[in-house]
């Protein structure tokens, strides 16, 4: 008897209802409650990332399921949208649509840079954000900023542009909304930690500002203090880190 060898494949069919359902069954009252206090906003359950990351690796990459996921406005699936994104397959009105609906903090300042920052269109939607009057939406933009600087090669980099973007960070850091001022903040890092033709400079500017003060809500989380977290990457590496190949976790 001939043996046939048969090919099974592994794509996850899971879908949107089915996801919910197992999001629901792993939230928590009391992450939710942490969550709250960190700017993510309802509805969400108040699922670890932990009990994401099975479902990212069933699923790896699905375009349309992640917009699905995306559309529901449940934080939880929001951000396991930006898990399972194909960032090349967004498109510009993908990712415009995206920031404008993203208001949770662990959305807007996490998701939506990471998708963007992989994304071809991603430099120059993070340009465009900065300027936005919407807190959210520049937040995003200046945290996309800092992931593009990370992730890819100085040699895809505007330099003169991320000279400018110095420039206005080290200006306005001090005097802008707090999300904002943060990014800012980690966007100088990002530079001064991963793009050897500016980190001199990038360090120059964190010696000028010094440390940066937000209101954190009350939470344990601190600002970084840019310079220290600069010479700390220079320390370690003898100089600025090699590139991410990833920037989501």
């Amino acid at each position: 008897m001939k043996k046939i060898l048969i090919l099974v494949s592994n794509y996850c069919t899971m879908n949107v209802n089915e996801i919910m359902g197992e999001l629901q069954a792993k939230g928590s009252e009391s992450i939710k409650r942490t969550l709250l206090k960190h700017g993510v906003k309802e509805p969400f359950f108040g699922v670890k990332i932990e009990y994401l990351k099975p479902i990212q690796k069933k699923i790896k990459k699905d375009y349309q399921l992640a917009k699905d996921l995306f559309a529901t406005g449940n934080a939880d699936a929001m951000y396991l949208a930006g898990l399972i994104a194909d960032d090349e397959k967004m498109t510009k009105a993908d990712l415009q649509n995206w920031v404008e609906h993203a208001t949770s903090n662990n959305v807007s300042e996490y998701t939506v840079p990471w998708v963007t920052a992989g994304n071809p269109h991603g430099f120059e939607l993070a340009l465009e954000w900065i300027d936005s009057p919407v807190t959210h939406i520049a937040a995003s933009g200046w945290s996309a900023l800092s992931n593009i600087v990370a992730l890819r090669p100085d040699s895809e980099l505007d330099m003169q542009k991320l000279q400018d973007l110095l420039e206005r960070a080290e200006k306005n850091v001090h005097t802008s909304e707090s999300r904002v001022s943060y990014h800012m903040n980690n966007f100088i890092i990002s530079v001064g930690a991963y793009v050897a033709a500016l980190a001199h400079e990038a360090m120059t500017i964190a010696n000028k500002i010094g440390a940066v003060t937000i209101d954190m809500n009350g939470t344990a989380c601190k600002v970084p203090v840019a310079t220290d977290y600069i010479k700390k990457v220079w320390d370690k590496r003898g100089g600025v880190a090699p590139k991410k190949k990833d920037v989501k976790c």
